[in-house]
């Protein structure tokens, strides 16, 4: 005698969600979305992913967002105002590591139209405590952060688009990236440099906003 058939169960398990699709994109890299591409690593038909997310430049910006999400921008202790020349070399590093690790991800961040209010109200959060740390006006931390990070991210991205692409192999590519990268770093220390003086002679207050933070 045959056990009775079970019945089938209803419904299945939910394979396509956000953090699932950002983790996905992230793993791929930005530069190689696709919608396949995606879709494979989520075990799922290009059209069951159509159905989340409406268009190829909405699933980069999703995954662009995760991305910016999950940075850890260094935080600050506070103390005296001299220390903030130290802390903007800091945060520099941190966006230049960014940048590095992430290709692509520079023009979904420095330029506000593509920033999504999540990001956005990150990087106010941020201009707010180092305001707050150092004993400098909000519209002074903002203009610092946003021209050490605009300058930093469209260096870096450029620094590192062309990375591996030179026409060398091996330790000499090593030898040219770590080149790159000590032009890159003064460079922005020089930049700091300037953005203090600026800000402590009020010449920033003449200077249009940089649009990225």
């Amino acid at each position: 005698m045959k056990s009775p058939a079970q019945p089938a169960t209803r419904g299945r398990p939910r394979t396509i969600t956000r953090e699932r699709i950002a983790d996905a994109g992230i793993e791929i890299g930005l530069p190689n979305i696709t919608f396949v591409g995606v879709a494979t690593a989520l075990g799922v038909s290009h059209m069951a992913l159509y159905k989340h997310v409406p268009s190829l430049s909405e699933l980069k910006r999703m995954v662009a967002a995760e991305i910016f999400s999950r940075w850890q921008i260094p935080q600050s202790s506070g103390g005296p105002r001299e220390g903030l020349k130290e802390y903007l070399v800091v945060f520099a590093t941190s966006v230049r590591d960014f940048v590095k690790a992430h290709p692509g991800v520079t023009p979904y961040v420095i330029r506000r139209l593509a920033a999504t209010e999540p990001m956005i109200a990150k990087i106010v959060g941020h201009q707010r405590h180092i305001a707050e740390a150092y004993g400098i006006s909000t519209e002074q931390a903002r203009w610092l952060l946003a021209t050490v990070a605009f300058h930093c991210m469209a260096v870096a991205d450029t620094v590192y688009s062309v990375a591996g692409q030179e026409p060398v192999v091996g330790a000499e590519r090593a030898a040219e990236e770590a080149e790159m990268e000590i032009e890159l770093d003064q460079g922005i220390q020089a930049l700091i440099v300037g953005v203090l003086a600026m800000m402590d002679d009020g010449t920033h207050l003449c200077a249009a906003a940089p649009p990225s933070a």
